[in-house]
């Protein structure tokens, strides 16, 4: 059986907050609760949910750039998550991450040479001025820029050639993982087609394993191999992309896509409106965290927390019903 070149294991991150004031007690934002999932070579495994959901601390903790509170993280079988920072700058050229804000991740006093010639020169992958000149040229040919703008600073490009610098950034270790942390959703409708379908192209090329975190269901449903839902810190359901867009089994998932606009004039879809607001992490309801605003609610929902379960065609949902209703 093929090994997973990331594994993630029963991620949790919880931040404390209040400590110390007045005398009270620490309180808890459960930011992650128990996040479990594999991705591939040649993958795309996209992570949706409302704001504030957990989706890019899943990716921040992944990386290392926040520490986790618990679970483990595993890169082509070993275990990465409990590694020093000197031990693991190594393995971070293996798996590097596109940030939301293309601007505010350049340096925007740094040139774009400069820029793409740092990570080669952090991980010690040249050794000459030549061959750092050979492999930013390179970088920009792939992400379809022009090689004259090497010379020029970040402010000087536009949103989405600045996104294509970032993703050069990042192509630069030649890395086995990227992480997409909301990376399209800054850019207009026509440049985030582009970018997407240069991920596409880049990820069949290169054999990448992506990590897309986004809000946009759209694009998620146009480039994607699988989509886990997330809601509260928690998947809720997990499964291909025909499996969820073409039959999702959680009520929430549901709600989601009724939310997208139809593509055909039209087209009937039964709009799914929730009740009330998300939850506060801190303060999170018993039971399943989805119960209070689930159409579907009964009483073993408010008492006992359901468990991710996997259907024989790999279709994972976590939700008390037997069947989850069909959204018309």
């Amino acid at each position: 059986m093929m090994q997973p070149v990331l594994q993630v294991i029963n991620l949790k991150k919880q931040f404390n907050v209040g400590a110390g004031w007045f005398g009270k007690a620490a309180r808890h934002v459960h930011a992650i609760d128990g996040v479990s999932f594999e991705l591939y070579a040649g993958e795309t495994l996209s992570i949706v949910g409302e704001s504030g959901c957990g989706k890019s601390t899943v990716a921040r903790t992944i990386l290392g750039l926040t520490e986790l509170t618990e679970g483990e993280v595993h890169l082509d079988g070993a275990r990465i998550d409990q590694l020093s920072r000197r031990a693991l700058i190594p393995l971070r050229k293996r798996m590097q991450v596109v940030f939301q804000d293309p601007f505010s991740s350049l340096n925007p006093k740094m040139r774009v040479r400069a820029i793409l010639a740092e990570p080669l020169r952090n991980f010690d992958l040249v050794k000459s001025e030549a061959e750092i000149d050979e492999r930013v040229a390179e970088l920009m040919d792939m992400v379809q820029l022009s090689r004259d703008g090497l010379s020029r600073y970040p402010h000087e490009f536009s949103g989405g050639q600045r996104q294509r610098i970032g993703i050069a950034r990042a192509l630069a270790s030649r890395p086995d993982v990227i992480i997409c942390d909301e990376a399209v959703s800054a850019l207009d409708v026509s440049v985030k087609a582009q970018i997407v379908n240069l991920l596409q192209d880049l990820q069949s090329r290169l054999g990448l394993a992506l990590l897309f975190i986004s809000h946009d269901l759209a694009i998620v449903e146009h480039m994607t191999h699988r989509v886990a839902v997330m809601y509260l810190g928690k998947f809720v359901e997990i499964g291909t992309k025909r499996q969820i867009f073409g039959a999702p089994q959680h009520p929430y998932t549901q709600a989601l896509l009724s939310s997208v606009p139809v593509p055909e004039p039209g087209a009937k879809r039964t709009r799914i409106v929730l009740r009330g607001d998300v939850p506060s992490p801190i303060n999170r309801p018993p039971g399943c965290h989805f119960h209070k605003r689930c159409i579907y609610a009964f009483d073993r929902c408010s008492t006992e927390s359901p468990v991710l379960r996997s259907n024989d065609e790999g279709h994972w949902r976590a939700c008390h019903l037997d069947a989850v209703p069909k959204a018309g």
